[in-house]
Parts: structure tokens; sequence; C-alpha cells
């Protein structure tokens, strides 16, 4: 596939105030770069052979990734997938994951055949922590009339007001979180919140 038929995104990502991405046209690639940034090919799914097509972006892509981050991605070979909604750079995003006021990060890493949900702490962006890694040609659905699937996982940064709306359905509503929660979104599915306290990873109560 030619450079030409890429998807460049050159507009800025922004869903808070703290999430906003600014993203810049690449370089022109090499050819086993323009593999890596659209891949097609096909997959199995429901006992039937279906084609895919899925589009990633490389570190570079988000030049606002302090150089610590983006080099480890680099160094992992890392490639960010889009989601087949993007109509804009995604899936690296910034907010105060650890604590109020911290500046931190988090991606979907691309390589070696897996996606890795990866959030970098301010104080150790060497450190990464994984949240969850699957197989990518697991994350892929149908989306249009095609019938071509797409990268269907998606990651933002949540308020705790944004989580306080979508908790709206619960009974007894928790204590309004103190800094911000990280939405996990599979498209075709419901959204989970990873929420860190007390030095640990937890996942949100949510309506049933």
């Amino acid at each position: 596939m030619k450079f030409a038929a890429l998807i460049l995104f050159t507009t800025t990502s922004c869903t808070l105030a703290t999430s906003c991405v600014l993203a810049q046209d690449s370089p022109a690639p090499t050819n086993s770069q323009s593999r890596q940034l659209t891949e097609t090919g096909k997959t199995s799914l429901d006992g039937q052979t279906a084609s895919y097509l899925i589009r990633r972006l490389p570190a570079s892509s988000f030049p606002d990734l302090p150089d610590a981050i983006a080099d480890l991605l680099d160094q992992r070979g890392c490639m960010v997938p889009q989601t087949y909604q993007a109509h804009r750079p995604e899936n690296v995003i910034h907010a105060s994951f650890e604590s109020p006021g911290s500046s931190d990060w988090a991606v979907l890493c691309s390589a070696h055949g897996n996606v890795d949900l990866l959030v970098f702490f301010a104080r150790s962006p060497g450190k990464p922590v994984t949240l969850a890694s699957v197989p990518e040609l697991e994350r892929l659905q149908r989306h249009d009339s095609s019938g071509v699937l797409g990268f269907d996982w998606g990651i933002d940064p949540a308020s705790p007001q944004q989580v306080r709306e979508a908790q709206a359905g619960m009974e007894h509503h928790p204590p309004l979180l103190d800094h911000d929660a990280l939405e996990d979104t599979v498209l075709s599915g419901k959204s989970i919140y990873h929420f860190f306290t007390r030095n640990a990873w937890t996942v949100i109560d949510m309506p049933e």
C-alpha cells in the first residue's frame, strides 16, 4: 500500500483540558514503516474468514509526549493503534492518574502482535505499568457495510465529574474522586474505569 493512501492526522485531540495532545505529520516512512502504519490481512471471526485493516501511528506523531516516554516506546517497537472511528490521533492521553495535579501519560502500544495499555507516572517515566495486554487481532470488529474489521479499543482520561456522571444510574453514589481515572473502552461494549489509589489500580464500580 502506498503511503499516499494512508490517513494522516494533523489536528489536535482534546477530550479534556488535560488530555490535549498535538499531533503532527511524520516524515515519509520507509517500506517497512509503511507496513507498520497500515496493516491489512485476513483473520477468523465467528468461524468465518474476514479482512481487516489496522492503522497505527509512531510515537513521533505525538510531540507533546515527554522525550523519555517517546524514546522508551521506540525502544519497545511501539506503534499506537487507531480505532476505526478515529478522525484525529488518539490513544495517547495525558491526565492526573496517580494523584491530584500529577502529570501522567497512558498509551496503547502495539508491538509484536500484542497491544499493551501502558501508564507512565511522572515520577518514574522509565517504568510503565501494564494495565492490560491482548493480542491485537482480538480487538477487531465489523463496523460498516464493507465487512472489513477495524480496531475497536480506545482510551481517554476521565475527570472526577465525568466518572460521577457515568455512575448516575447507581442507587448509592461512591464518594467523588479526587483525581482522574482512565476510561478503557471497547467500541462495541461498555467502558470500564481504572483508578489508582492506595498504591494500586482498581476498577471503579459502575451501573449494571
